[in-house]
């Protein structure tokens, strides 16, 4: 087994900043965009979720988690899990209690745990689904298929 190389592992930390970052701003543009606010809810809460609350709740991760694995490449679907999560902690903890509209609260923080987990698994979702795109297949295949980044030199398959 040879030794961890960490000058090997900068490229890699920095598209994944690239592609975190650009998750949590496509996170952030599509909550502008749909106008919802998943952290407040009506005092009348089944007057809260419509459609665009469950578009902004899965199918905007699910965009960025596909967009986060188009940038990153092999092994973006476990950094699609990243802007999900940040984003919404952001606009959890920056909501200011004076402007929030009369009528409405902040959701308690055990539902809104819920709400991030599902968009975290949302965002997973659209990251395994850029992989499979960028990969064509999902799942084994012969060696000669497998992506030049994951084929082993044959001096290594010798020592094993």
């Amino acid at each position: 087994m040879r030794p961890i190389n960490f000058k090997d592992l900068i490229p890699y930390l920095i598209w994944g900043t690239i592609s975190i970052a650009v998750g949590v701003a496509v996170i952030l543009l599509g909550d502008k965009l749909l106008g919802v606010q998943l952290e407040i809810v009506l005092r009348d809460r089944m007057a809260t979720y419509n459609i665009f609350w469950i578009m902004d709740l899965i199918l905007v991760p699910i965009i960025a988690g596909f967009v986060v694995t188009f940038i990153y490449g092999l092994g973006g679907k476990i950094v699609a899990h990243f802007p999900p999560l940040i984003a919404k902690c952001y606009l959890y903890f920056t909501i200011n209690p004076d402007m929030i509209p009369q009528g409405a609260e902040i959701i308690p923080v055990g539902f809104w745990i819920l709400i991030v987990i599902v968009a975290v698994e949302a965002g997973a979702a659209g990251g395994l689904i850029g992989e499979i795109v960028i990969k064509k297949i999902y799942g084994r295949r012969p060696k000669h298929l497998v992506h030049k980044r994951y084929r082993r030199n044959p001096i290594e398959n010798q020592n094993l």
